[in-house]
């Protein structure tokens, strides 16, 4: 408790620390600084980090702290980084007994695959452990995946391009081994295995509303079918089953969307309900308790945990009210209960 305490004491102060260093970078740049005796140059930014952690941290992530916040003082570095926590690994860090006196930093391994380009981002990342697969999934339309294979990354990439449709979330299908990506008026089923082409798939559209989030249902009922469910902007969660069969029936006429292959959306039966009053922020099943759970920054139906079925009926739901809403959650297992964030 009381290095704890120590150590809350030592941040504070490194923040007060930090936060004059960008009052001056800002007054310098300008023209209306002028230097006296409290100047904060490099040697008393190190003296005084050396000072307040000791040897936690490492000399070129001093540097690096410093040089970040003096080339860009509005865009100020976060604390952790102090520490080499969002830092390249090194060599000699590579040994999963290594320890922080601070923070405790695990083994990782780190892909130089360069995944998207300048002015995207990714907006989901999903591990299917049992594959040993990465998948990511870039707003501008970047889908990926990482297989890996003899301690070493494998990538499979593909740009999905469709007006200015920007992707919003996206998993995998265990059953079809497919990837699935939603846009804001389409659902993507990329084959990434497919060795006819490296952009082989389909794509179900028109969806009337902007999806927002999406979610594999994970049931071994059936090797020939996965169910997913989709979030929406005005509070609806959608429960869509997709069938290999679907693949070969329900192709639409119209074309294709770049190499994909289009279904008709009006094709399938979409059970939907609307459980929020606000955006879908987030969707998940827990298998483990066999119930979806789903959140909004509503503050009134603000979280959502109940079985898929209730999207078929209109039985009343589980539901949660949180001040301002909640913007993500988790399950624990072992300790059987669930975490939510505002």
């Amino acid at each position: 408790a009381l290095e704890s305490i120590d150590f809350k004491n030592a941040l504070e102060q490194f923040q007060n620390l930090v936060e004059k260093m960008i009052i001056q970078k800002t007054k310098e740049s300008s023209g209306l600084y002028t230097k006296d005796g409290d100047e904060i140059d490099y040697d008393k930014f190190y003296s005084t980090t050396r000072t307040l952690f000791g040897p936690a941290v490492k000399d070129q992530n001093i540097q690096a702290f410093f040089r970040k916040i003096m080339s860009n003082p509005d865009e100020g570095p976060e604390w952790p980084e102090i520490f080499g926590c969002f830092t390249e690994e090194r060599d000699d860090m590579s040994s999963p007994s290594k320890e922080n006196m601070v923070l405790l930093i695990s083994e990782k391994q780190q892909i130089t695959h360069s995944v998207v380009k300048r002015k995207d981002v990714i907006k989901g990342i999903v591990k299917v452990p049992h594959l040993h697969l990465t998948i990511t999934a870039s707003q501008r339309g970047v889908l990926t995946v990482f297989n890996k294979q003899r301690k070493s990354f494998f990538s499979y990439s593909l740009y999905f391009h469709q007006d200015t449709a920007w992707i919003t979330g996206c998993d995998y299908l265990p059953n079809l081994k497919y990837v699935v990506a939603v846009t804001e008026s389409t659902v993507i089923l990329w084959d990434y295995i497919s060795k006819e082409s490296k952009s082989d798939g389909f794509v179900i559209k028109p969806m009337k509303n902007c999806l927002l989030c999406v979610c594999t249902v994970t049931m071994a009922d059936n090797l020939a079918k996965d169910t997913i469910l989709i979030g929406d902007y005005k509070g609806y969660v959608y429960l869509l089953t997709i069938t290999s069969d679907d693949f070969i029936m329900k192709q639409s006429k119209t074309g294709k969307v770049s190499q994909f292959k289009v279904m008709d959306s009006e094709s399938f039966d979409i059970p939907k309900r609307k459980l929020h009053d606000d955006w879908v922020g987030k969707i998940k099943y827990f298998p483990a308790l066999k119930r979806f759970g789903s959140c909004s920054t509503d503050s009134t139906n603000s979280f959502v945990l109940d079985d898929i079925k209730r999207l078929e009926d209109q039985l009343p739901v589980k539901e949660f009210s949180v001040p301002k809403g909640v913007n993500a959650f988790t399950y624990c297992g072992k300790a059987k209960v669930i975490v939510t964030g505002g």
